[in-house]
């Protein structure tokens, strides 16, 4: 079994920075790809950005890329989302996943993960 545990929300002004961080207990989760995914006020959740098992492919929604990081320290097993230029529209719940299969790359729907973490809030005021 896989607990995946979100950290580093919080609430920030427009265009300020917040790092997330995805931990997980039991199984470790270096052989996957993982993804982090948000809901916003009032919307369905949606991908946000991912990073396969190895870590050498990343993929991001066009709403975040340039501006946000996803990495991974596999020795640590712990997932990042580096978040920069922060929009009130990046609001929502983000939540850590990890994808369903052994050693495979990024995948932007939900059904290719099957473990979530509870989510953490992030709030950008303007």
């Amino acid at each position: 079994q896989v607990q995946l545990v979100e950290s580093g929300g919080g609430l920030v002004q427009a265009g300020g920075s917040l790092r997330l961080s995805c931990g997980a207990s039991g199984r470790s989760f270096g052989n996957y790809a993982m993804a982090w995914f948000r809901q916003a006020p009032g919307k369905e959740r949606e991908f946000v950005a991912g990073i396969s098992w190895s870590g050498s492919n990343t993929d991001y929604s066009s709403s975040v890329n340039a501006r946000f990081i996803i990495s991974r320290d596999n020795v640590k097993d712990i997932v990042y989302l580096q978040m920069n230029s922060l929009k009130p529209e990046d609001t929502g719940v983000y939540y850590c996943a990890r994808g369903g299969f052994v050693r495979t790359t990024v995948v932007k729907t939900e059904g290719g993960y099957d473990y979530w973490g509870q989510g953490t809030q992030v709030t950008v005021s303007s």
